[in-house]
């Protein structure tokens, strides 16, 4: 067989077609907003990120895949126990490790505790789990956010936003003080009886009942079913704390007939 030999050209369009290596150097800014194009659909074809008040934040999942194409892994250096009577609270230290290098570039800190919105009813593990999580993408964050960026996300881990915690309050603006308008004398055409009767009939606001304590415990222990997935768990924590009563009952009857449809599809394809 005759073996066909390539000019200089033909090489060099060869060599521009061939694949990608599957890793980024992250030194080389061409191929990091390569990684970034990348990532952004990643993140899209996965639902790997989650929206506050307008803005997409990106799960720990989408950091640790953006870390994982440039060979960067995250190692638990250590997780402490901060608990005391009335607190349960964790705090974890990830460092980063880049295995082309074969060397520490980036740590990250977090703590998680009971005390804080939403995490009322969460066991001892999910607390320390939570802490871990949060120091995972913490330590991404630190040297990986202007690529999460460039994906046109928000630079900073969802497990960070703290559902309503971090969520800004509007500012109040200050009460204006009109001048008193001159007072004009006129004579009343209804008697008092009839003004004070009127007002009686006015509607009175019903104050909103929220979900209950044991509620919102409930929701809490099936959202940690196996069979309910990471995105399911967030939006409905999202949104826990602004259910009432009848909604709670609502989402504990839903996530019930989830689980056991999905028990019985797991059964029948065993």
């Amino acid at each position: 067989m005759t073996e066909v030999t390539k000019t200089p050209k033909e090489a060099t369009a060869a060599k521009k077609a061939a694949p990608r290596a599957e890793s980024y150097d992250i030194a080389k800014s061409d191929e990091t907003f390569d990684l970034a194009k990348d990532l952004a659909k990643f993140i899209k074809d996965n639902k790997l990120s989650t929206q506050v008040q307008g803005k997409e934040f990106v799960n720990v999942e989408g950091w640790q895949y953006a870390g994982s194409r440039l060979g960067i892994v995250p190692i638990v250096e250590h997780v402490i126990n901060l608990s005391n009577d009335q607190e349960i609270k964790y705090q974890a230290k990830v460092t980063l490790f880049d295995l082309r290098h074969q060397t520490t570039v980036g740590a990250g800190f977090a703590i998680c505790s009971n005390k804080e919105s939403g995490k009322k009813f969460y066991q001892e593990f999910a607390i320390a789990s939570m802490a871990q999580t949060r120091a995972i993408g913490k330590a991404y964050r630190n040297i990986l956010a202007w690529i999460i960026r460039a994906a046109g996300y928000e630079p900073t881990p969802a497990e960070e936003m703290e559902y309503s915690g971090n969520v800004p309050t509007p500012a109040i603006a200050p009460a204006v003080v009109a001048e008193p308008a001159p007072v004009m004398r006129a004579v009343t055409t209804a008697p008092a009886a009839e003004a004070v009767a009127a007002a009686a009939e006015a509607p009175v606001a019903v104050p909103v009942q929220y979900a209950t304590a044991s509620q919102k415990e409930e929701i809490i222990r099936l959202l940690n079913h196996p069979l309910i997935t990471r995105q399911e768990k967030t939006k409905m924590l999202l949104n826990i704390n602004r259910l009432d009563e009848e909604r709670a009952t609502q989402a504990i009857a839903k996530l019930r007939k989830a689980i056991e449809d999905r028990e019985g599809t797991t059964a029948v394809a065993a």
